[in-house]
């Protein structure tokens, strides 16, 4: 084993345990964000920022202790430069929305990329009890069972996966929509793209579309797209770029080509 394969492997453990950790952190916030909001006399999405930092605060802490030369990209606190040539891509709660409403379609995103390219992803939902979990070349799995994309599924027999938010026009995602229903497709958007990405690797979705997304939302979902068999929309990652948003899109590969036309 190199020392790369040594120090993936270890990390890819560490992300499976520290997910685990986080989700339960976070379903407890949501278990009692009724609660906490008349206590603290907060507004729900005060309530969902909370959890968020703290969520986050847990993570990099673990990291820190274990990989001190790893850098670290969160939603909440942003970026540090490391010197391992590794980098975590973390998302504390995606899917905010879902959470302060109390609907179940939100989850904890890891991921770590390696030379720009993400090596491990790991998405858990709380709510369903879901562990999915990737690293380059180890295969994809959900809960220990591993995920392979099947090859028969197209726009027209299952379900496309599509996001939007405030800096998408809203006109641009009535084309997207319009182009995908005239392709006899179907779409569907629970409020997290991350967790609409697992799903694709989970052969759920057929693929994923958004023009707009950020590298916390997006790099474990495409790692666990990758390793489950299918493809994505390479993501830039070279210096301020990893910062920005950029479009993502992910599928199995048959549908690939009718989404990059989506894309187009």
């Amino acid at each position: 084993m190199t020392m790369h394969e040594a120090g993936l492997d270890q990390r890819f453990a560490l992300a499976q345990s520290i997910a685990e950790e986080a989700g339960a952190l976070a379903l407890d916030y949501f278990n009692k964000r009724d609660t906490l909001v008349i206590e603290t006399k907060r507004d729900p999405q005060d309530v969902v920022s909370i959890a968020d930092r703290n969520v986050e605060t847990l993570i990099r802490e673990r990291v820190a202790a274990r990989f001190p030369a790893d850098g670290f990209l969160g939603e909440e606190f942003g970026h540090v430069d490391g010197t391992s040539g590794y980098t975590w891509a973390v998302d504390p709660i995606d899917g905010t929305a879902p959470f302060v409403n109390g609907l179940p379609t939100w989850c904890v995103s890891i991921a770590v990329l390696h030379g720009g390219v993400p090596v491990i992803g790991v998405i858990h939902v709380p709510c369903d009890g879901e562990i999915y979990a990737s690293a380059a070349g180890r295969g994809a799995s959900l809960n220990g069972a591993k995920l392979n994309l099947d090859p028969s599924r197209t726009i027209q027999n299952a379900i496309t996966g599509i996001g939007c938010n405030n800096y998408v026009a809203p006109e641009r995602v009535g084309q997207i929509i319009a182009a995908l229903l005239a392709m006899g497709g179907n779409f569907i958007r629970n409020g997290s793209g991350a967790l609409m990405l697992a799903y694709v690797a989970a052969g759920r979705l057929v693929g994923y579309y958004e023009p707009h997304m950020r590298a916390w939302d997006c790099m474990a979902g495409y790692c666990l797209v990758k390793e489950a068999g299918g493809d994505y929309l390479t993501f830039p990652t070279e210096g301020e770029a990893l910062l920005e948003g950029h479009p993502v899109l992910a599928s199995n590969r048959s549908v690939y080509g009718d989404l990059l036309a989506l894309h187009g």
